[in-house]
């Protein structure tokens, strides 16, 4: 796997509110000295067994390696968490352990100077990490520690597959259109997606862009914000045809990503739908949403989003990134200890063996035991490479912009060109 195209090197613009926050001297979550006696805010997203309690016992551990040292958790739904933490930073009072999830959003942290350097207090889990440590850079200096990595797909369920007649997963868009005629002639919904939350619905409309447009259209506009490409509107294009076959859930437009068996990772978990386009957290997400905490078990399949006819972009090219962990300006150095804890051997076994996500760390690569979920490993590696999500790749207002309007095309209200205009008006107002 190539690196993840490194973003913007500097953010082109910040958050009002951050800005007027740090020129107030606004403060970090905990005082910098670290003594004898510490206490350590740390915010995860990890709100469902077996996750939760996998974090639980690993802080735990780390206290009594520290003695004096006491580590606060907050465990959220990541909705949730990605609500508080925008909150925090805008005013300064940022938890000193946090999910980043890189390029523009860290820039713009990294300008507004909430978030601490780690480049020679983590040097040796940098050297270990590797390449995906690049989209966790700024101006060629690391701001945290990538902790999970992978790519975004369809997951299904193989059982139902095999009752609608279903030989093999698609390749191309025109198979997945047969996929989805087999599966509705067999009384079964297709695909469920949590519109509702807005990012999973905008996850089509980047993946289309990724098929459509090339690889140096799109790392061009990720330095330039130039959305003027036509392979931009047939992106839309795709997505409106898709949303015209009517294969999703009902209801969803309100329906929630992750929040619950009547979300779509529920939907999916519970036997209500045979497919979800999700990311490589799925697994451990479903395994929550189910009463005996084994998801779809082994009947759960994933393949890779299928080509488009025409298009520009590599077929093998994914969609994907990653959460990693950061420290807070102000948070007290023993901090950093616990960062570098969490991407230690054994805890990133541990991460892995409860299918949490997919390790970085190259010695927990052998431990991911869910099946599908470890042939993710290979299709991210071997990808040439892996497009970050662009909410996060472009930063918040343009990101925001763009998923509202991909929002409003899901809904019916906005076309391929409204999408292109607003995504191009949002960059424009940056500049």
């Amino acid at each position: 796997m190539k690196q993840i195209p490194t973003l913007r090197t500097l953010a082109t613009g910040t958050a009002v509110g951050v800005v007027a926050c740090l020129l107030a001297a606004c403060g970090g979550g905990s005082d910098a000295s670290s003594g004898d006696d510490s206490t350590i805010t740390w915010w995860h997203n990890s709100n469902n067994d077996p996750g939760k309690g996998y974090y639980e016992q690993v802080a735990a551990d780390f206290e009594d390696d520290h003695p004096g040292v006491t580590v606060e958790i907050q465990a959220l739904q990541h909705e949730d968490m990605l609500t508080k933490l925008d909150a925090a930073f805008q005013s300064g009072d940022t938890p000193d352990v946090y999910m980043e999830r890189g390029g523009g959003e860290l820039a713009d942290h990294v300008e507004a100077g909430l978030t601490r350097d780690l480049s020679e207090d983590s040097a040796d889990v940098i050297d270990t990490l590797g390449g995906s440590v690049a989209g966790w850079q700024v101006d060629d200096r690391t701001y945290a520690l990538p902790f999970s990595l992978g790519v975004v797909g369809f997951w299904y369920d193989k059982a139902m597959f095999e009752e609608a007649g279903i030989s093999s997963p698609p390749a191309s868009w025109d198979e997945m259109y047969d996929v989805v005629d087999q599966l509705e002639d067999a009384g079964v919904t297709p695909l469920s997606v949590g519109a509702g939350d807005a990012w999973p619905a905008a996850h089509y409309w980047y993946y289309f862009s990724l098929r459509e447009c090339s690889q140096d259209v799109l790392s061009d506009a990720v330095t330039s914000l130039d959305f003027s490409d036509d392979c931009f509107v047939r992106a839309g294009d795709d997505v409106e045809e898709l949303v015209a076959a009517d294969p999703f859930n009902k209801g969803f437009l309100s329906t929630s990503a992750q929040t619950g068996p009547t979300s779509a990772s529920g939907l999916l978990a519970t036997g209500k739908v045979a497919m979800e386009m999700q990311g490589h957290w799925e697994p451990g997400v479903m395994q929550g949403l189910t009463e005996d905490g084994s998801g779809l078990d082994d009947d759960l399949g994933w393949f890779a989003f299928p080509s488009v006819d025409g298009g520009e972009g590599d077929p093998a090219a994914a969609l994907g990134g990653g959460d990693a962990w950061a420290v807070s300006q102000g948070a007290p150095d023993v901090a950093v200890d616990f960062v570098n804890y969490l991407l230690s051997d054994d805890v990133q076994r541990g991460f892995a063996e409860n299918d949490m996500g997919l390790p970085t760390n190259p010695a927990a690569g052998d431990a991911v035991s869910d099946p599908a979920l470890a042939s993710l490993l290979e299709v991210r590696d071997d990808a040439p490479y892996v497009q970050l999500y662009f909410d996060t790749a472009f930063g918040a207002s343009v990101g925001g912009a763009m998923n509202d309007a991909i929002a409003l095309m899901f809904a019916g209200q906005a076309t391929s060109q409204d999408v292109v205009e607003a995504t191009q008006a949002a960059a424009d107002a940056e500049g």
